[in-house]
């Protein structure tokens, strides 16, 4: 969220971050936020009228794109339609492999170790109906080190996550969200 809010206050990227969502007041990025200006709201993903108030916050703050960083739920269908191919997640790995439900944060990272995998990095993805399986926009990549541990290739990884989100986000403005 930092990288992306960054590259849009520096004319990276030809956007706006409109709203922070976070799903509960603990969520460390409602503090960054909160420092970079930004309007933040808590919303809990379990909430029946979640997708409800997600709508009215996109009518009212009139958004273009949704980003999505470590959101651990499936997408509720009435946003999809909504926002059709405008719906952006990062995964902390190259899809397909290391993907889908339970795959997140230091479990990503642990599975790709124990493949044997050379390579890992980091997916943006267009959002489906399920869990990391979305059209993909961009990957980078960088090795897996001998004596890598799960979080030395995870310190590597986000420093890719952080290129590629404002990258990918850029892209998608640029073939007409």
């Amino acid at each position: 969220m930092k990288a992306i809010a960054e590259a849009c206050a520096r004319g990276s990227i030809p956007a706006v971050v409109a709203r922070v969502v976070a799903p509960a007041e603990s969520a460390p990025a409602l503090a960054t936020a909160s420092a970079l200006g930004l309007p933040v709201t808590v919303l809990d993903p379990s909430a029946q009228d979640y997708a409800d108030r997600v709508l009215e916050m996109a009518d009212r703050d009139q958004w273009d794109l949704i980003c999505l960083a470590g959101f651990l739920r499936l997408v509720p269908a009435a946003v999809l339609e909504r926002f059709p191919r405008r719906v952006l997640n990062i995964h902390p790995a190259l899809l397909p492999r290391f993907g889908g439900k339970g795959m997140f944060g230091r479990h990503v990272h642990d599975a790709v170790l124990k493949s044997g995998d050379l390579e890992s990095g980091c997916t943006v993805h267009l959002v489906d109906e399920r869990y990391d399986e979305g059209e993909i926009v961009l990957q980078l990549r960088c090795p897996v080190l001998p004596g890598d541990t799960v979080d030395t290739l995870a310190a590597r990884v986000a420093e890719l996550e952080h290129e590629a989100y404002p990258k990918a986000i850029g892209m998608v403005i640029e073939r007409g969200c």
